[in-house]
């Protein structure tokens, strides 16, 4: 059967019965089946969208029935052999510079209102590429990626939550840095910006965990990664944080997830007031983009945030970028971080 997704649309092509959910359903509903699922113990893929407009939830022994391929770390359906020796062409025209100024300077404007402390601003910029969204799924080098056809492809760094039986933890990650820069690791680790910025985004996750765990502990505060792009390697800045799942949400992942998303790495703090100023300041719908997306293994949660992400408009592709804006923000800098992050994961 073949069922629709409003929101681009996405197409999933089916030929068998699958458990999806799309509007009129709300996603309420999806929640309560991914829950179902989870006290039977019956592995899954979910995504939700960052608006939570159009959850989905597939058992894994449906997936191959479906225009979409996956990669969660060491799960996935991607075949054997994969990768194309072609080169890639890839070119990027970000949103003006202007455009982007003019949401920074809203966005400033209500942090100093103290409407919020940190808020994540993204934008869509066209790109151009010899290769499919299939192709690029296949080719690009990241722990988490997502591709449904016809609509977008994700190869996202950044960990949602993971749980470990009793145990979950969430991976906030704020702070980027082109690592050719000389003292780059100490540039980043010394930004008064990056700083305030990871400092903030570490209590909203602490928050949030607290809502579905106790003894909730920063267990390791701004490590560093390394990122190769097609264009250059990226320093990146996490944390660890984690506790001790409460008893009313052990095996039930939809009561996870509605709790926490939308992610607070992907949108900001204080969060409800924030999403109101992010809807007026970025114009768009971001759909799937900064959403969330994972598997359910039967027993525990490995979710990744859907960053780095292009999404198919008709005949053209547009990536979607952005980074956290605090008080002591710098629209040029942040304008150029949009831009570092319009690449793909190629090795």
């Amino acid at each position: 059967m073949i069922l629709a997704l409003i929101t681009n649309p996405f197409i999933f092509d089916c030929n068998h019965l699958i458990i999806l959910y799309f509007c009129p359903m709300t996603n309420r509903d999806v929640f309560d089946k991914m829950d179902e699922l989870g006290q039977k113990g019956i592995p899954f893929l979910f995504a939700v969208d960052f608006e939570m407009n159009h959850p989905f939830a597939v058992p894994l022994q449906e997936v191959d029935n479906c225009d979409l391929l996956f990669r969660v770390n060491d799960v996935t359906n991607m075949p054997s052999a994969h990768k194309t020796d072609k080169p890639l062409h890839f070119q990027s025209f970000p949103v003006s510079k202007k455009r982007y100024c003019e949401a920074f300077g809203l966005v400033q404007r209500h942090i100093g209102r103290g409407d919020s402390f940190l808020l994540n601003l993204t934008m869509p910029s066209e790109i151009k590429t010899n290769f499919t969204l299939k192709e690029i799924f296949l080719n690009s080098d990241a722990p988490y990626k997502l591709w449904l056809k016809e609509g977008m492809v994700v190869f996202s760094p950044e960990i949602f939550v993971k749980t470990e039986g009793e145990r979950i933890r969430s991976f906030p990650m704020k702070g980027t840095m082109d690592a050719s820069l000389p003292d780059a690791r100490e540039l980043l680790l010394s930004n008064r910006k990056e700083l305030a910025e990871h400092y903030t985004i570490v209590d909203l996750i602490r928050n949030d965990l607290s809502i579905v765990a106790k003894e909730v502990a920063v267990e390791r505060f701004r490590y560093i990664d390394r990122v190769k792009t097609h264009r250059k390697v990226l320093l990146q800045m996490s944390s660890e944080i984690s506790g001790i799942l409460r008893a009313e949400y052990r095996g039930k992942p939809g009561s996870i997830m509605k709790v926490l998303l939308p992610a607070g790495s992907i949108s900001g703090a204080p969060k409800k007031k924030t999403l109101e100023v992010i809807k007026t300041a970025e114009k768009y719908r971001r759909g799937w983009y900064t959403g969330v997306f994972g598997i359910f293994d039967g027993n525990n949660i490995d979710s990744g945030v859907m960053i780095r992400y292009i999404e198919q408009q008709g005949d053209k592709f547009y990536y979607k970028s952005g980074g956290g804006i605090t008080a002591l923000s710098n629209c040029e800098e942040e304008y150029k971080e949009l831009t570092d992050k319009i690449y793909v994961p190629f090795s």
